[in-house]
Formats: C-alpha cells, sequence, structure tokens
C-alpha cells in the first residue's frame, strides 16, 4: 500500500489505539502465516480497536466492534476512501478496477457492472453451474482420491470465463485458464510473494525472476482479453448473453460507455476474485459437511426432498443449504477484512478520533467471532442462520455498505449449487479426520491441504 500520512496532524491532534509493540517484520509474518489466530490474540490483548504495523502497508487499525461497522457502512459511508489503499493489486488488476476507484469513479463503475449480477440474470446460470460441476465430476473413479480445493478451484473458473466471455471451449479460454494458473503458482513462490509488500524485490531481472513472470503473465492476459474487445467491436452480433456483452452495452447518465482498458481491467478483476475465493468457500464448506455426519445427513434428506430433477432456483432456496453456506462464511470467511476505509477528514467513531487518512479496517473474521452474537463461535452451527436473521453489520462475509462485492448474490447461488449437485452425485468421505487449519492463499483463507477426500460411491441420477 501507498498512502501517505499527514504524521504532524496525526500526532498532535489524534492519539491511535494500542496494538502490538513487535517489530512490523515480525508483525507481516504473523499475518501472512498464521492470520486468524493473531487476529484473536490482538483483540484479547487489545480490544475490539487495535493498531498493526506491518512492513509494506501503512499503519492499520482494525475495528471489529458491530456499532463501529454500522458507522461505517451507513452512516458515515460518504466520509472514507477505500480504492487507493487496494494499489498493491494495481500491478495485476490496472487502475480502472472497480476496487481502485473513489468517489464518482467508483461509482460510476460499479452503477455499469451491476445489471448483469441482478438476481434474475444470475438465476439463468444455473443450468450451466450444474453442467460444469457435472462434467468435472463425470471422470471420477469409486476410490478416487480428491483435494476438493483444485476441483472447485476448475469449477469455479470455468463457471467465470464462461460467464464472463461465453462458451468456456474457446482457445482463448484455455490460453487464460493456462496463465491464471500460472500466475498463481508463480505467486505461490515466496519470493514472489514477498515482492508485494517489499518494492526492492519488484525487478525485472529474466524468465528466472519471480516478479518479471509475473509481469509477464499479467501482460499476456491483458492481452489476450483485449484481442477478445477488439474482436466483439468489430463483431458486436456474434455475442449477446455473457456478462462482457452486458458490461460493452452499458452507458453512464452521460451516455458514455466503457473504454477497452477499463472493460479489460473490470474483467481481470472478476476473473480473480470471481473463482479462487468462492472455490475456498465450497472446499470449506465439503469439509464441514463430512466433517459432522448430522450436518450431511439432515442436509442429504433435504436435497431427496426435492426429486431427481430440481430446478437450480429450488436447490438455491432450501433454507438448510442456505444455512450450512451462511455458517461456512462466517466461520472462515474468505477475506478476514472488508476493504480498508481511509477518512477524507478527521473523524470520530464510537470512543475513537482517527485523522485524516488512517486506514481503518474493519475486521470481518473478528466480527464473526464474537461469543454474544455466535455462542461458541469456533463450532459449525447452521441453525444459527435458522433461528436469527443477523443485520450487516454483525454479518458480513462480502463487506459492506458501498464496498460490498457486487458478484455477491451469484457466488453464493453458484457455491449452492456445486455443493448440491456433488452430493447428489457422489458420496465422499474426509480422507482423514483431523481438524483443518486455515492457511492464506491469494485471495483468500483455505483450509489447509486443500480437503482431501475419497469418492465412496457414484449415484446415477
Amino acid at each position: 500500500m501507498t498512502i501517505t500520512f499527514n504524521k504532524q496532524v496525526r500526532k498532535s491532534a489524534f492519539s491511535l489505539p494500542p496494538g502490538p509493540t513487535t517489530p512490523p517484520w515480525w508483525n507481516l509474518l504473523q499475518w501472512l502465516i498464521r492470520p486468524c489466530q493473531f487476529l484473536e490474540e490482538c483483540r484479547a490483548r487489545y480490544g475490539d480497536t487495535f493498531t498493526l504495523k506491518a512492513s509494506g502497508f501503512e499503519t492499520s487499525v482494525f475495528i471489529s466492534n458491530p456499532e463501529d461497522i454500522r458507522e461505517i457502512f451507513t452512516d458515515k459511508h460518504e466520509q472514507f476512501d477505500s480504492g487507493k489503499a487496494n494499489d498493491l493489486s494495481g500491478f495485476l488488476l490496472g487502475n480502472y478496477s472497480i476496487a481502485l476507484l473513489d468517489g464518482s469513479s467508483h461509482k460510476r463503475q460499479r452503477k455499469l457492472l451491476m445489471p448483469p449480477f441482478h438476481s434474475q440474470n444470475i438465476f439463468n446460470y444455473g443450468k450451466l453451474i450444474c453442467n460444469l460441476t457435472e462434467q468435472v465430476t463425470s471422470n471420477w473413479q469409486t476410490g478416487q482420491r480428491l483435494i476438493i480445493y483444485k476441483v472447485a478451484e476448475e469449477i469455479t473458473l470455468r463457471l467465470i470465463l464462461a460467464a464472463l466471455l461465453g462458451s468456456d471451449e474457446r482457445e482463448r479460454h484455455q490460453q487464460l485458464k493456462l496463465l491464471i494458473h500460472r500466475f498463481k503458482s508463480t505467486i505461490a513462490n515466496p519470493f514472489a510473494s514477498s515482492s508485494l509488500f517489499f518494492s526492492a524485490f519488484r525487478k525485472d531481472w529474466g524468465s528466472w525472476n519471480p516478479w518479471g513472470n509475473l509481469l509477464r503473465c499479467q501482460r499476456q492476459i491483458a492481452d489476450i482479453i483485449y484481442a477478445e474487445i477488439r474482436e466483439r467491436r468489430q463483431n458486436p452480433d456474434n455475442h449477446s448473453n455473457d456478462i462482457l456483452s452486458f458490461m460493452m452495452a452499458a452507458g453512464d447518465e452521460a451516455g458514455e460507455k466503457m473504454t477497452d482498458e477499463e472493460l479489460k481491467d473490470e474483467l481481470i478483476t472478476l476473473i480473480f476474485s470471481g473463482h479462487e475465493t468462492t472455490a475456498a468457500a465450497i472446499a470449506w464448506a465439503c469439509y464441514w459437511i463430512h466433517h459432522l455426519p448430522k450436518v450431511r445427513a439432515k442436509l442429504l434428506q433435504e436435497l431427496d426432498e426435492l426429486g431427481n430433477n430440481p430446478k437450480p432456483t429450488e436447490i438455491g432456496k432450501l433454507p438448510y443449504l442456505n444455512a450450512i453456506c451462511a455458517e461456512t462464511l462466517r466461520i472462515y470467511p474468505v477475506s478476514l477484512t472488508t476493504f480498508p476505509r481511509i477518512p477524507k477528514l478527521p473523524i470520530e467513531i464510537g470512543s475513537h478520533k482517527f485523522g485524516a487518512e488512517t486506514s481503518l479496517y474493519p475486521c470481518i473474521y473478528l466480527i464473526h467471532h464474537r461469543e454474544e452474537l455466535y455462542p461458541d463461535s469456533k463450532q459449525f452451527k447452521p441453525e444459527r442462520f435458522l433461528e436469527k436473521k443477523f443485520s450487516n453489520y454483525e454479518y458480513c462475509p462480502f463487506g459492506g455498505g458501498n464496498r460490498s462485492c457486487i458478484g455477491m448474490a451469484f457466488a453464493q447461488f453458484e457455491m449452492k449449487l456445486v455443493l448440491a449437485t456433488i452430493l447428489r452425485h457422489c458420496q465422499l468421505e474426509l480422507v482423514s479426520k483431523r481438524p483443518l487449519k486455515p492457511i492464506r492463499r491469494l485471495f483468500s483463507i483455505n483450509p489447509q491441504g486443500g480437503v482431501k477426500m475419497r469418492v465412496i460411491e457414484k449415484s446415477g441420477l
């Protein structure tokens, strides 16, 4: 992050909440290696609001009091910027990504992107989700071992490319899939991931250099997307039902449409944010369903009551399946915090006063593990969401306010249909019954090992 603080004003007029006094490099290491435990330790020692200094980041304040979150999401949301705090991702997503925009530019772009994610349009993808899941699972054999995260990643990546660009049988889809896998494999290298936080490592020294490989991969992804956009400009009638077509047709209040660069940046943002996080959520849900036999039995009963050929929309409305998905996203939200909020002017939130340009992070993980809201918060209990409706500042796995994820409804629908399709066609079991720990991946918090499972039986449905 490259946020510039007005240090003189902050020091003279405001004091930051307490936080760890350990060296910033150590705090970064904790944040990367054991993020959930680290957050809980900080809250236990310093309270709901604490300050964290980590190498590569500006000083950040983490907030987990629901009333303070309500103020940020609703009462005072217009007093914050957010996009300028996300330029750590700028080299990949591009300058026009909605994640990096603020003010009127963000509002305009969000309005242009929303139509294809309205509920009725999302329901149109129901059959595609089920069909792709069936295609991936059709090759499974009895006794075969699987890593569920990799299975889910294959499904969600194919789905997001098909939803964005149309049929996933085209050569460009295959090229994009290979490049995305290469990018993610490269960034898993410790030197590559370190370059995100330390500018000294951001040097292109040739093909052996991880940062250089990331940049080349990013450029190749951009070139393929530009080629797709150019082709559609030249042949506008050949595509009509995919999300890119919606995006190219959308205009703002002045009738202005998105430029090629804006389209490219938003497509890259949707591709990377729209498949890995959902894959992680599906993997976690598979783990919990099979780790707790009573949960699995109750869900299978609910699915059986739909009969042999349920409509995707019927699956999407199942209350217990919905509760399982909600509880999955509560106990280990794929993102531990929302986008940061950067006050434009000095601001008071709860009992704290913050100077302008202070990085404020509503902490989703800590909100979701407040015992007064979620008793026995470490226990997986879907019934919580059948017995009570939580506000969007008590339960916020997709962020909140004007920065909530535009793909929220799509991701939830996709998660339910993928899980239901797998469970209706295959009987699986966990290879090990040992509890799984959360680990950090590129954009998400994943189950360690990816959830290793074995195929017990396949259904003829």
